[in-house]
C-alpha cells in the first residue's frame, strides 16, 4: 500500500487520534507514515474543511509535545545504561555522546528550535537530550517550542498551499 493511501485511510477511519496517538509513535521512531506528511495532510484536510482548524493544531501539538516528553524520559532514564552496554553495536560510543554534549554546549536550547525539521533527527532529539541530561525546563521550554514551531509550518504547508499542498511539500 503506497503511502498517501495508508495516512487517508487512517484519517477516515480515526481523525484526530491520528495526530494524537500516531505523532508519539513517529517520535519513538517507529515504521509509521511520517509526522511531516501527516500534519500537511492535516492542513490539506482543514483547507478542505474535513477537519476543525484549532482540533487539529491542538491534538497535532498534544502529539508532538507528548513524543518529545516520553523519548526524553526513555533517554534520561535508561538511555545511557543502554548506551554503556550496547552502544557499540549501534556506534554510539562515549566518545559520540561527549561530541553530543559539546554540540548542546555549543549550539544549546536554540538548537532544539530546529532540530525537527532535520530529516531523521526529531526521532532521535528526545532520547539524546535525555540521554545528555538537559535540565526539563528547557525541554519544556525550546523543544516544546520547536515542536510546535515544526507542526505550524507543516500543517501551514497543507492549509496554506491548498490542493497543491503535495507539490509544495515536494519541494519543501
Amino acid at each position: 500500500m503506497n503511502l498517501p493511501a495508508l495516512v487517508e485511510r487512517l484519517f477516515e477511519q480515526h481523525g484526530y487520534l491520528v495526530l494524537l496517538l500516531g505523532l508519539p509513535l513517529d517520535f519513538l521512531a517507529l515504521p509509521i507514515p511520517p509526522g511531516n506528511s501527516t500534519l500537511a495532510y492535516t492542513g490539506y484536510l482543514s483547507y478542505r474543511g474535513e477537519m476543525s482548524v484549532w482540533p487539529s493544531i491542538v491534538s497535532a501539538i498534544a502529539g508532538a509535545v507528548i513524543g518529545v516528553t516520553i523519548t526524553y524520559w526513555i533517554g534520561y532514564k535508561i538511555g545511557m545504561p543502554l548506551i554503556d552496554r550496547y552502544g557499540k553495536y549501534l556506534f554510539l560510543k562515549p566518545a559520540t555522546m561527549e561530541k553530543l554534549r559539546r554540540f548542546y554546549g555549543k549550539y544549546g536550547d536554540k538548537a532544539l528550535l530546529f532540530l525537527f525539521f532535520v530529516p531523521g533527527l526529531r526521532q532521535f532529539v528526545g532520547y539524546f537530550i535525555g540521554i545528555i541530561r538537559v535540565p526539563f525546563r528547557s525541554v519544556m521550554m525550546y523543544a516544546y517550542s520547536g515542536a510546535v514551531f515544526w507542526v505550524l509550518v507543516f500543517w501551514g504547508i497543507g492549509y496554506g498551499f491548498g490542493n497543491e499542498w503535495r507539490v509544495i511539500f515536494g519541494i519543501v
